[in-house]
């Protein structure tokens, strides 16, 4: 949620820091609405004070033994008075929360000036993706041959956008879950959380899915929603809590399934595991105080691609444009593995730095140290990796020319000493 009084203080400036994102100037519709609205606080505010006034002499006249009657009649109009403000500040407060929740967050200075991701600025790049010397396959290819990846039966059952792992790559699927959070947690410190996947409207609304995004997401007809990230659990544990400055920062993990219904992704990825309804993910949360936020996502950033690196996996990490940037966020650095068969990197994990947009939307607080001001802390989130993918990226990297697939040496004790994935006979 953004700051109705920064957009007070500067309103200029909060038309321009929109514009960056694309979108037209919103101030003027905004004031109009939070005009009336302080005008019928003022009143309402000025109302209750002769009500609390007359109340008063109407307790002194009645301890005298005088008559208080016309007294009470005022009492009264000045009931029906506050009842009809207090229905249009209402009114008006709605109005206002509807208009800004569906604005983004203004991003960082240092996004750079970009309408989609052929715009992201990219900040490293770390290992040279090798050289084959057959023909690449691509993960499907890999996954069907060995007779591990079964997208028929999937289908079968669910529909598109859906697969079925068996023997080693369901055990890779497990293991690799287990190598993600054993680092974050006992390398990284992150606390390892167990999540519901099934949340109420409001927790989607805390972390900016809800109301702009509700056709990605999954309803039950009891009205619980399937989580599309773990993200929205781990944030909402501070959801409408006041924290203490010395409880931060707050870091957590979890490995989750994550379903999302890919309304607006018609015709992207159709093929294969990339865009599915139902993936896998390790994802980490970060919940500090305002001026530790930006050194917490070089952090966070680092701890994904720690995986990455153990895995000798070729990535670049990218500073996404202002128009392939996150609803939420206001900064985020994409972490992208190279894929072989595609010739090209690919979104692995988003980490991003939200700053207080999600813990006002949640009225999530914390009590500053040393002083009586409460404020909001910041939140930050980021794949630690996506599963789904990291599986794909290894397939495709590590594949041998007879089909087979060499296990990174990483990941080998998680999955029983297996050294080379083979058809079996």
């Amino acid at each position: 949620m953004l700051d109705l009084k920064k957009i007070r203080k500067d309103p200029e400036l909060f038309d321009q820091l929109l514009e960056k994102r694309g979108i037209k100037p919103q101030v003027e519709k905004i004031l109009k609405v939070d005009t009336k609205h302080r005008k019928i606080l003022t009143e309402l505010q000025e109302i209750q004070e002769k009500r609390n006034e007359a109340s008063k002499k109407i307790g002194i006249l009645k301890s005298k033994g005088g008559d208080a009657k016309s007294i009470l009649g005022e009492v009264g109009k000045y009931g029906k008075k506050i009842e009809t403000l207090e229905k249009e500040e209402r009114k008006f407060s709605k109005e206002i929360l509807e208009i800004l929740s569906v604005l983004p967050n203004i991003l960082d200075n240092d996004v750079p000036q970009g309408k989609d991701s052929k715009e992201n600025l990219v900040v490293k790049n770390v290992l040279k993706p090798k050289t084959f010397q057959f023909d690449i396959k691509d993960h499907v290819m890999i996954g069907e041959k060995l007779g591990l990846m079964d997208f028929d039966a999937a289908s079968n059952m669910s529909g598109a956008r859906f697969v079925l792992l068996k023997n080693e790559l369901a055990l890779m699927e497990r293991a690799l879950i287990n190598f993600m959070l054993e680092l974050h947690t006992k390398k990284f410190g992150y606390v390892e959380t167990y999540v519901p996947h099934l949340v109420k409207s409001n927790a989607l609304y805390g972390t900016g899915q809800l109301p702009k995004f509700g056709d990605d997401v999954f309803q039950t007809k009891e009205g619980y929603f399937l989580i599309p990230t773990a993200e929205v659990s781990l944030t909402n544990i501070v959801s409408k809590s006041i924290l203490q400055e010395s409880d931060l920062p707050l870091r957590y993990v979890a490995y989750t399934p994550c379903y999302r219904s890919e309304a607006g992704a018609a015709g992207k990825d159709t093929k294969g595991m990339f865009r599915q309804h139902q993936f896998g993910k390790v994802e980490l949360v970060s919940i500090v105080s305002p001026e530790n936020s930006e050194e917490e996502l070089e952090r966070m950033t680092n701890c994904a691609e720690e995986i990455l690196k153990m895995l000798e996996l070729p990535y670049r990490i990218v500073l996404l444009a202002s128009g392939d940037t996150g609803f939420s966020a206001a900064k985020t650095f994409d972490i992208e593995v190279w894929i072989p068969s595609q010739e090209k990197y690919r979104e692995i994990s988003s980490c991003s730095n939200c700053r207080d947009f999600q813990s006002r939307r949640m009225d999530a607080k914390f009590r500053v140290k040393n002083d009586k001001k409460i404020d909001y802390p910041h939140t930050l989130n980021g794949s630690g990796l996506a599963v789904g993918r990291t599986i794909i990226a290894i397939l495709e990297n590590y594949q041998d020319p007879d089909g087979s697939v060499i296990v990174p040496v990483a990941l080998r004790k998680y999955m029983g000493g297996i050294e080379k994935i083979t058809r079996k006979k």
